[in-house]
């Protein structure tokens, strides 16, 4: 029997791949951070009474009972920070949102998450993406610091897949 090799994968060595309809771009952004990967899901606190007598020696209730169960799953939303450039994808892509065609904009991506030998060795894939909100940092004369564009996206799933084929991992 093989003994499987683990390694603790590094957080530096990822690319979040964005593919925007009508962008004139190779690669739509290489992002510095990303925040916000995060699933859950909400707990259903149940309460019932039972017909064991508790208590008191003569005691008329039940016994009351807690349960939890789980609930709806959601993912949260997703902030993606890169250094600003020439392009206009993403603003295009926030404008038309903001102008009523959310439903046409939604896009699905991949966080690919890298070994420190370079192979891929995890994936998280969103789906139906769509900008909530845009940003850039803020500018100063004396700063030297890179102009940051932040994107918060809404996402309505999240899952993590296979690293190589890229279909969802099943239970």
């Amino acid at each position: 029997m093989t003994v499987p090799q683990y390694e603790l994968l590094t957080n530096s060595k990822y690319y979040l791949e964005l593919t925007l309809e009508g962008s004139q771009d190779v690669i739509d952004a290489y992002f510095m951070e990303c925040q916000g990967f995060k699933r859950s899901q909400e707990v259903i606190s149940v309460c019932e009474v039972t017909h064991q007598k508790w208590g008191r020696k003569n005691a008329t209730m039940g016994r009351i009972l807690r349960t939890k169960l789980p609930g709806n799953s959601k993912s949260e939303n997703i902030i993606l920070k890169q250094g600003l450039c020439v392009s206009d994808t993403f603003w295009k892509w926030f404008k038309a949102v903001e102008e009523g065609k959310w439903g046409e904009q939604r896009r699905d991506g991949d966080l690919t998450i890298y070994s420190q030998g370079n192979d891929i060795q995890a994936r998280f894939r969103f789906y139906r993406a769509w900008p909530v909100s845009y940003k850039i940092s803020d500018v100063k004369a004396a700063a030297s610091e890179f102009e940051l564009e932040e994107v918060e996206l809404a996402v309505e799933g999240f899952v993590r897949a296979d690293p190589i084929s890229g279909k969802e991992i099943q239970v």
